[in-house]
């Protein structure tokens, strides 16, 4: 429980450590509600990152945060291996933190974290911003109501999208497991931890299988280059860098994804990204390694079964999601719910309208919210108001390590009660 003692008065006081696409989502409700929250210092590497964090302090470096205390709380969204260390000297500090998923590539490295956190007795939370949905509200209400009986078994589904995981897993910083982590983990622990919560009850042993099928060298195109700017079939192919973030920036301009892949506004500059760096490398010439499919059967306490996967070749959606009760059935797209009662045959449409879980959409509303959440926690001291504490985490990092154990072992693993 955290020792944190209310605010009142003023603002909560927010750090940024890490001004990438997550961290800058999180500044912009902080600095959208003046009257809850206050933005005052961001610590990264790169002079254009803070400056589009607009913080009045500045840093390289998160450590002068730890030497002087300037905040109430900090939100840690650096990549996934660089979370280990500051989160433990700003927890060591006193200040409540926000720290992006996962918490760590490594089953050591994620306890290191909770317990040095629950040992420092600040307020902490995850960004398992799925949680935290008009969405998942719903989903969650329906299986508490009862109108599904007894929980048998769930299946889920994130569809990642074609061109996201080209962007982000083949070309982008989570391309590599030495570099980031499974892509289990970096992508999919969100929706480990949603069954979780939707279900209420935790994942005890689990099956994998799945790998990287499709980008590799020996699919690339007859004729293709090692660069999209050289390639004589690159109108042919679907992930082409061109067709991906030329449209974008000549009809949204210098927004996500065109913005992970140059600071440049225009069209020169694009292209020399594209001739210099990672996102213009072929797609099947990458030097990516994490899986592009992958599937999990999972045993949940209560004998409660589940089956999740996570597959590339989609289109960029929400999450889609099916759980049979004894007494009837749920299914959801992320937009609606559909519930169908055995005991009246009666069938309820529930909408909910442009919600869901995409990250494009701000994961329907849960990044806002969790922000809110957060804030409101630090604010009034009562840890309640976060879903997503280290604890809870805990199990479906310890869930995702267990699944990796399965797909390259072949074996099911148990996964530890804490």
């Amino acid at each position: 429980m955290s020792t944190h003692t209310p605010i009142t008065g003023r603002p909560v006081r927010v750090a940024l450590v890490g001004a990438g696409n997550r961290g800058l989502t999180y500044a912009e409700w902080i600095k959208a509600h003046p009257e809850r929250a206050e933005l005052v210092a961001v610590a990264d590497p790169r002079p254009a990152a803070r400056a589009a964090a607009g913080a009045p302090v500045e840093f390289d470096d998160w450590r002068p945060l730890v030497e002087n205390r300037i905040a109430d709380a900090v939100v840690v969204a650096t990549q996934d291996r660089f979370h280990v260390e500051p989160v433990l000297a700003l927890a060591g500090a006193g200040y409540a933190i926000l720290a992006e998923k996962p918490l760590a590539p490594t089953e050591k490295e994620t306890r290191r974290i909770v317990e040095g956190v629950e040992r420092s007795g600040v307020l902490f939370a995850v960004c398992h911003v799925m949680r935290y949905t008009p969405y998942t509200d719903l989903v969650k209400e329906v299986v508490d109501s009862g109108v599904l009986g007894q929980l048998v078994s769930l299946d889920h589904l994130e569809p990642v999208g074609w061109w996201h995981y080209a962007h982000s897993y083949v070309r982008g910083p989570w391309r590599s497991e030495k570099d980031s982590s499974p892509m289990l983990l970096a992508k999919s622990c969100h929706d480990l931890d949603w069954i979780t919560y939707v279900m209420g009850g935790r994942i005890e042993q689990v099956s994998s299988f799945g790998g990287l099928k499709h980008f590799r060298p020996e699919n690339a195109p007859a004729g293709s280059a090692e660069r999209c700017l050289d390639c004589a079939v690159e109108d042919g192919c679907p992930y082409s860098a061109l067709k991906l973030y030329m449209p974008t920036l000549r009809e949204k301009g210098a927004v996500w994804p065109v913005t992970h892949v140059t600071e440049a506004k225009d069209e020169a500059g694009l292209v020399e990204a594209l001739r210099e760096g990672p996102y213009g490398v072929c797609a099947y010439r990458s030097d990516n390694d994490v899986v592009d499919h992958q599937v999990l059967a999972m045993l949940l306490s209560g004998g409660v079964t589940a089956t999740f996967q996570m597959v590339a070749f989609t289109e960029q959606t929400h999450r889609q999601t099916r759980i049979f009760g004894s007494h009837g059935w749920l299914t959801g797209d992320g937009e609606r719910v559909t519930v169908q009662d055995f005991r009246t045959g009666a069938t309820t449409v529930h909408e909910l309208g442009a919600s869901g879980s995409n990250a494009a959409d701000g994961h329907g509303g849960g990044d806002a919210a969790l922000v809110e959440a957060f804030v409101t926690a630090v604010a009034t001291g009562d840890a309640g108001a976060v879903r997503s504490g280290p604890a809870t985490s805990l199990g479906s990092h310890l869930a995702a390590f267990a699944a990796e154990r399965a797909r390259h072992t072949g074996t099911v693993q148990t996964v530890p009660a804490q």
